[in-house]
Parts: C-alpha cells; sequence; structure tokens
C-alpha cells in the first residue's frame, strides 16, 4: 500500500465502522432502556402499525370492562330498591292476612290501613331510586311496549287449576280439578267474586249456584267494563311486543282479562269464594276457583327507553337493559289519579268494598281481595329481579370475556414490540465493545500518516 497523507482511508474505512458501532450501540441502548424493540417506525414499521392498532384494542377493551362493572354497579342499585318493594309487599301482604282476620275490630283495620298506606308510600319512594341523577324503576327507562293494538298491554288473569277440558259454558257444579276429579260445587253454594281496579274493590255473588250457573256466568260477575272471559285454549294474552303469550306447559286453561289496556284499565287482583248454605268456607273448592294468577302484566305503551351499555370496541356492540315501572299505581296498588271511588251506579248485584284510593283493608271482604293483590304484585316484582339479575349474570360474563381477550391481545403485542432483555444486553454488550475496538484502531490508523515524516527528514 503507498503511502499516503492526503487520504489516509485506513482511517476513514475505520470511522465508518465506529460511526456503524455507535448507531448500533445507540439503537440497543434505547431497547434496552424503554423494554421495546420497535421504538420508531424505522425499527419496523409494518411491526409498529400492527401493535398500535393492538394497544387501541386493548384500551378500547379496557375500557369496555369499566363499562360493564359501572352498568353492574347501576344494576346492584336498582336490584337494591326492587328487593326493598318485594320485602314491602311481603309486608302488605302479611297485613291483609291480619285484617282479613275477624280477630280484629274496624278500628284495628283502620290502623293496619294506615301503615299499609304508608307502606305503598315507601314503594314509590324506592320507585324514585337513581343512578348518577338517572331514575331507575319509575318507568322512564322501560323497553318497548306496544301490546296487541298499540295501546299497551291488557291484565291476563289464568286458571290452571281447572280441567284443561274446562269450558266456559260448563256448569258451575260440574266443574273438575286438573287431575279429573270433581271439584264439588253444591247447587245451594254461593261464589262471591272480588276484584280490584284502580285501588277500588268490588264484590259481587250468585246466591245460590243452583243447578244452571256456568263458569262464564259466574265470570261475568266481573263486568265487562272492568274484564271478561278471553279463552279456554293455551292462549293467555299478548306481551308487550304484540306477540301471544301461552300457559308455561302450553296446555288449555281458563283466562280472563282486562276490558282496558295499560295500567288504567289493569285488574290487580281476582278473588273468587264459594261458601255452603251455612255460609262456611269450601276451601277445597276455593283452592282451584281461586286460582287466578296474572300471566300478562298490563303495562302503557311507551317507546324503547331501555339503558344501553357499550360493551365491544366496535360502534352498536352494546346491552341493552330495561327496567319496567315499580310504583304502586303500575303495582295496581292505588288509583292513577289518586282518587277513589267516585260513587257512581254500579252494575246490579255489585257493591264496593274498598273504596280507595289505595288498595284497601279495613272491612274483611277488601283484606281478602288485597291478599291476591299483593300476590299478583309481588309477581310483578320478582319478574323485575329476576331480569336484573340475569342481566348482571350477563354483565359478569361479559366482562370475564372482555378481560380474557384484552389480556390475549396485550400478549400479541408483546410479542411483536417488548425487547427480549436477554437478547438485547448480548448485543448491547457486543456493539459497546466493537465501538471501544473501533475507536482505539481509529487512533491507530490515525498515526500510520506519522511514519511518512521520518522519510521527510
Amino acid at each position: 500500500m503507498a503511502m499516503v497523507v492526503k487520504n489516509n482511508m485506513s482511517a476513514v474505512n475505520t470511522l465508518n465502522t465506529l460511526n456503524k458501532n455507535q448507531s448500533e450501540l445507540s439503537k440497543s441502548l434505547q431497547k434496552v432502556s424503554s423494554g421495546m424493540k420497535i421504538n420508531s417506525a424505522g425499527d419496523d414499521a409494518s411491526g409498529m402499525a400492527i401493535s398500535e392498532r393492538m394497544r387501541v384494542q386493548v384500551r378500547a377493551l379496557d375500557q369496555d370492562d369499566m363499562n360493564t362493572n359501572n352498568g353492574s354497579a347501576l344494576l346492584r342499585t336498582a336490584e337494591g330498591a326492587v328487593q326493598s318493594t318485594i320485602e314491602i309487599l311481603k309486608t302488605l301482604k302479611d297485613k291483609a292476612i291480619s285484617a282479613a282476620n275477624d280477630t280484629n275490630t274496624d278500628e284495628d283495620r283502620a290502623l293496619i290501613q294506615k301503615e299499609v298506606d304508608h307502606l305503598i308510600d315507601q314503594i314509590d319512594d324506592n320507585a324514585l331510586t337513581t343512578y348518577n341523577g338517572k331514575y331507575l324503576m319509575d318507568g322512564t327507562k322501560n323497553g318497548l311496549v306496544k301490546g296487541p293494538s298499540g295501546q299497551g298491554t291488557y291484565t291476563s288473569m289464568t286458571n290452571s287449576s281447572l280441567h284443561p277440558s274446562t269450558d266456559p259454558l260448563d256448569f258451575l257444579t260440574d266443574l273438575k280439578r286438573r287431575d279429573g276429579n270433581d271439584l264439588g260445587i253444591h247447587p245451594t253454594d254461593t261464589i262471591t267474586a272480588t276484584w280490584t281496579r284502580n285501588g277500588v274493590t268490588y264484590s259481587g255473588s250468585i246466591s245460590p249456584i243452583g243447578t244452571t250457573t256456568t263458569l262464564t256466568m259466574a265470570m261475568n260477575i266481573i263486568t265487562n267494563t272492568d274484564a271478561g272471559y278471553l279463552s279456554k285454549t293455551a292462549y293467555v294474552g299478548d306481551d308487550e311486543y304484540g306477540r301471544r303469550v301461552y300457559t308455561p306447559d302450553n296446555k288449555p286453561a281458563i283466562t280472563i282479562r282486562a276490558h282496558d289496556p295499560g295500567v288504567n284499565g289493569q285488574i290487580a287482583g281476582i278473588t273468587f269464594r264459594v261458601t255452603d248454605s251455612k255460609g262456611h268456607m269450601r276451601n277445597e273448592v276455593n283452592a282451584v276457583l281461586d286460582a287466578f294468577k296474572e300471566t300478562v302484566r298490563a303495562q302503557n305503551p311507551v317507546p324503547d327507553n331501555s339503558l344501553v351499555l357499550q360493551t365491544g370496541t366496535r360502534a352498536n356492540q352494546a346491552i341493552k337493559i330495561g327496567f319496567t315501572d315499580m310504583r304502586s299505581v303500575a303495582l295496581g296498588l292505588q288509583s292513577a289519579n289518586g282518587q277513589g271511588w267516585n260513587h257512581g251506579t254500579l252494575p246490579p248485584d255489585v257493591a264496593v268494598v274498598g273504596g280507595g284510593p289505595k288498595i284497601q283493608v279495613t272491612t274483611r271482604e277488601a283484606a281478602n281481595a288485597a291478599i291476591n293483590v299483593f300476590e299478583n304484585a309481588l309477581i310483578k316484582a320478582t319478574d323485575q329481579a329476576v331480569a336484573i339479575g340475569a342481566a348482571q349474570n350477563r354483565l359478569g360474563y361479559t366482562s370475564s370475556n372482555l378481560v380474557v381477550a384484552s389480556e390475549n391481545v396485550q400478549a400479541s403485542e408483546s410479542t411483536i414490540r417488548d425487547s427480549d432483555m436477554a437478547k438485547e444486553m448480548t448485543a448491547y454488550t457486543k456493539n459497546n465493545v466493537l465501538t471501544q475496538s473501533a475507536q482505539a484502531m481509529l487512533a491507530q490508523a490515525n498515526q500510520n500518516s506519522s511514519a511518512v515524516l521520518s522519510l521527510l527528514q
């Protein structure tokens, strides 16, 4: 190699190598200090794009999990209000049973009525429970309610204790139990129907029953202005979406339906009582005949105001939760306008035994009717509690799924972007040694040019 002064190529080559080593050392130092092998798009452009999308997904999944946790807190608040209402309804039923006992005087029943009034007011307070300023159980967060004609749903009361072959034109004395045995109603017996609408309790009787009184005639005690016979099949009415509802076992049953839709037309309870010629209760008969249970709840038509909980990373991936109206009016415990019986004209053989506006227990007749009213209200409240519990379970599963999905996506993102610290420390040590070696060799290369001075002396 020629001895030159102007261009020291050994030094130039060594300097280039030093610069490369320093660049690699700088990258290794950055990866070790940050813990990531991709710190800029230059490190791995496609890898960085993929990992950024994964980071966005992880953050979205974590936010979804927060949404489900907040939704669960809201549902626990609603559940607390409903459970409190259920406990109140249990107490109200106890009070009605107590008031139905003739060991109480009229003054005693009046005192019980005062307690009943306050407990009903507390049910309304429970319905005004809020979460983050939102009322939950007052009907403002109800789901869609249309009913069969768009005017709301009709109260349906179904008796599944009579034989499936029972026809409304059958004579009362010929009625049979579900098991096929005779019900045992006698021609000398008396049948009394009691029903409650808008907080007012009415009562009517057929006495004696005779041999020609039909089941239709007994149901007609509840005049067609309030309710009437609907069906002897498995069909029991239409739900809030206008879909047909059938008995749980899909077997025929006798159904009575309110004449008017919505809360204002709802029948809160129906009671049939049979007594013999001496006025004694026919308990074995009443156990079957007085078994009309609410199968369709009366609701006013409302748009879909359900709460929507965003639980997905994309638009409209959500869970809808609706709360039915849990106010005392919607449960059939008092009139909507706060007024009782207007003292207008009543149909023949019908009397008012509880004038309202709240459900009455001031007479034995009214107290017995109230027992079934509170029982039906309990059905409404427990149905809502079940719906809330089901939604809570769903949110629990949703949260678990979101946590697992977030963990798995984060693991994938870690594979793309996180540094293998052992590997990077090895590379860092190598690049550090090479840099120091290059610096030493650069010093030696720079000394090569000084050898020319010996020729110039």
